[in-house]
């Protein structure tokens, strides 16, 4: 869980052949995907306030907000009840999956006419190696440029993008100008564009290693540039190597057509550890919406719901309970999640991490099979 996938796949990647021309890779990500989709589908809702996720009567959680709704404090993972303290003319919409992953199927249908090397992160952004893009545009700004016309005129929706060299370069220029952005930064321009950013911009940094950063004076990219190698791996080990590496400009992961998965999951460290038992459940339904997101991009579903709890003291437990049909249902697996959470004292102990996963993995097709019957009536 958490970061160390992440960490792997830097430690384990080869630098680039400083002979071989810089990599063009375009970081595509929809504008609240699921609200705008709704908003689109249903015209009086355009310029509304609109929420997509659970109810607000129970601990539903809010999976998507509009851009109306992100301008009252709004935003993913908060539990619905605040949203709706929060605005009092919010709509609130349950998600409807069958339509995004359709959606979602014809964002890669255009993704496809660019690039061969795709690699999806959820149903709403993925990467695109467009080094050698299959229009012969000339360049990937101009491949970008045509992917968001594309979507803006045969999807009636709005994505950013961000074009780099490195994939989480591009990654963090998708989200610099949203929505409805596209920034490019240049091999040149990388270290000028990511040394001013917080360090909280780089993947794998969470509001923990956010705060033992800030602590010892690094609160930018920059800063943490500046430290020597040695100090950081001997403060964060080999993930605070992985970020100074970054720090300096290297990212060395290609973009990756297929991965096979043997689980999906999501986990998150407190900056202080947590005792309110509620408060660990609505995080718990926010990392179950996520991890359902990306399974619902694979086609994937999973058996088996498995949480992962790290007390105060370092102390650190996982329950799992495996279902008779697998599931990507973020409700579904929420309600898991909670009910392996009695097993476990949170709520009587301070908690500093929690998390969710799903395995036991199977696609589609073998989802289909499960599901069929048995036997037939005569």
């Amino acid at each position: 869980m958490g970061h160390d996938w992440v960490t792997h796949q830097i430690e384990n990647c080869p630098l680039d052949d400083e002979n071989q021309p810089p990599r063009k890779i375009i970081h595509v990500d929809m504008d609240a995907f699921y609200a705008s989709v709704e908003q689109r589908d249903h015209p009086h809702l355009r310029g509304k306030p609109v929420v997509v996720g659970g109810s607000p009567e129970g601990r539903g959680v809010v999976a998507a907000a509009s851009y109306e709704a992100r301008k009252f404090g709004i935003h993913s993972a908060m539990p619905a009840a605040r949203a709706a303290r929060l605005c009092r003319d919010l709509v609130f919409l349950h998600p409807d999956f069958m339509k995004y992953r359709e959606v979602s199927r014809q964002l890669r249908a255009i993704f496809e006419d660019y690039a061969d090397h795709i690699e999806p992160l959820s149903l709403d952004e993925a990467f695109l190696d467009v080094t050698e893009n299959k229009a012969g545009l000339p360049t990937a700004t101009a491949v970008a440029k045509e992917i968001r016309r594309r979507v803006r005129d045969e999807l009636r929706l709005t994505c950013s993008a961000g074009v780099s060299s490195l994939k989480f370069v591009a990654k963090i220029a998708s989200d610099y100008r949203k929505p409805d952005g596209l920034t490019v930064v240049p091999p040149e321009r990388v270290l000028a564009f990511i040394h001013p950013m917080p360090v909280r911009k780089l993947p794998g940094v969470g509001p923990a290693t956010e705060k033992r950063l800030n602590d010892i004076g690094i609160f930018t990219v920059g800063d943490l540039a500046a430290v020597p190698a040695a100090d950081v791996h001997r403060r964060f080990g080999k993930h605070g190597a992985y970020l100074w590496r970054m720090a300096h400009g290297e990212d060395p992961r290609p973009v990756q057509s297929s991965q096979p998965r043997r689980s999906q999951s999501a986990e998150q460290t407190f900056a202080e550890d947590i005792e309110d038992r509620r408060t660990l459940e609505r995080i718990l339904a926010g990392q179950a919406e996520r991890v359902c997101r990306g399974l619902e991009s694979a086609g994937l579903r999973g058996r088996t719901v498995t949480i992962k709890v790290r007390y105060g003291d370092f102390t650190t437990v996982t329950r799992s309970e495996t279902l008779e049909q697998p599931t990507n249902d973020p409700f579904r697996v929420a309600e898991m999640a909670t009910a392996l959470l009695d097993r476990t004292e949170a709520g009587l102990r301070p908690v500093r991490l929690v998390g969710v996963g799903v395995g036991n993995l199977v696609g589609r097709e073998e989802t289909l099979q499960l599901e069929l019957p048995l036997e037939f009536d005569d």
